[in-house]
């Protein structure tokens, strides 16, 4: 799985909810289908840019990223930090911290939250509704 969830994980495959049994080993995406760092950044494209902070509790920041380039939250724990800064699943991770981590896979996304700030500002993109 991903991790970034705990500061306490040290592996890169640990979940970010805590009891690493609870979340699953190669869980099937929630994507409804790939989508390109091209296609996040086109002008015109039907997603649109959102900003959280989110600050890190005593168990992580409660939400898990998948993906290859670009990643997305696959998992978002409903009682975590994540959850009450307004983060949801299928959002694509476009910066943590200001940068910019569209080309990079979930594992080097995961290893920057783990080894960044308490309190991490993330810049999502998510389809749009309309």
């Amino acid at each position: 799985m991903v991790s970034g969830a705990r500061r306490s994980s040290s592996s890169s495959t640990s979940g970010f909810y805590g009891n690493s049994s609870s979340v699953l080993c190669n869980p099937k995406s929630v994507l409804k289908k790939p989508v390109t760092a091209e296609e996040l950044q086109r002008p015109g494209s039907p997603y649109i840019k959102k900003t959280f902070t989110i600050v890190g509790d005593a168990v992580g920041w409660g939400f898990v990223v998948r993906g290859d380039k670009p990643c997305h939250i696959q998992a978002v724990d409903p009682s975590g930090p994540a959850a009450a800064a307004g983060l949801k699943v299928c959002q694509f991770v476009l910066s943590i911290n200001g940068m910019n981590v569209l080309t990079l896979d979930y594992r080097k996304v995961s290893n920057l939250i783990l080894t960044g700030p308490r309190t991490m500002v993330m810049e999502v993109m998510e389809e749009s509704s309309l």
